[in-house]
């Protein structure tokens, strides 16, 4: 297992202290690609840890979230910003969400939109839910599916880069049909940073599958006897 040096980068951690001893947390240019169990709660607690000042972890930002999914829960966004202890009717007004109900919509928001969107609301966080379900559509020609989806990774990819921004994607693997893998291997192929989230008994696995810099590892921590919310460090 190989730990970054402490070297002056701002980076966004999951707050969970097993982990953060081993796994530094995401760098701004890192397009991230969290999928397997619990992965919109994830995405939930880094959107509020985004808001969070330097000096307790977070960017001292607020949060563009793209919701492909329909799977924001307002509802437990407030609960982790209450463990944190912010005001919860706060920390979701700067949490600026977008919802995508068609593989069209999501497109044309990360294609045209979401820039500017960015460069409007000075962002240092983006998350794009449940990044492939729209997709599978049997309403969408197949070619045409595979090709926007080409563009949404490529473009997810280019403002990370760009802009400097945290790019996180959640994703729910369908491998049962050639367009899943088609998916799957568009996604990773442009993404940097793969981490899964896998269930093992009464643990929850923390697998970091490929990164730039660091080796690929695997931690465990236990979750069921405790909330999830107890294992953040606030």
């Amino acid at each position: 297992m190989s730990v970054l040096s402490a070297e002056r980068v701002r980076r966004l951690s999951l707050g969970v202290s097993v982990l953060d001893d081993v796994f530094p947390g995401f760098e701004a240019g890192d397009f991230i690609v969290l999928y397997g169990n619990k992965v919109s709660f994830w995405s939930f607690v880094l959107c509020v840890r985004c808001e969070l000042s330097l000096e307790r972890g977070g960017l001292g930002s607020s949060v563009v979230f793209v919701d492909g999914g329909n799977s924001f829960s307002p509802y437990l966004v407030a609960d982790v910003a209450r463990s944190y202890g912010l005001d919860s009717r706060k920390a979701l007004e700067r949490i600026y969400v977008s919802r995508a109900f068609t593989a069209y919509q999501l497109s044309s928001l990360v294609l045209e939109k979401l820039e500017p969107f960015l460069n409007g609301k000075k962002a240092r966080l983006l998350v794009v839910s449940d990044i492939a379900s729209l997709f599978f559509d049997r309403n969408i020609p197949k070619t045409e599916a595979k090709d926007l989806f080409m563009k949404v990774c490529a473009k997810l990819s280019d403002i990370a880069s760009k802009k400097q921004a945290i790019v996180l994607a959640t994703y729910y693997p369908e491998r049962r049909s050639k367009r899943g893998l088609f998916f799957e291997a568009a996604l990773f192929g442009r993404s940097n940073v793969i981490v899964k989230f896998e269930r093992r008994g009464k643990a929850l696995s923390f697998v970091l599958q490929d990164h730039p810099r660091i080796k690929p590892f695997s931690i465990d921590f236990p979750t069921d006897e405790v909330p999830l919310t107890n294992y953040m460090e606030v």
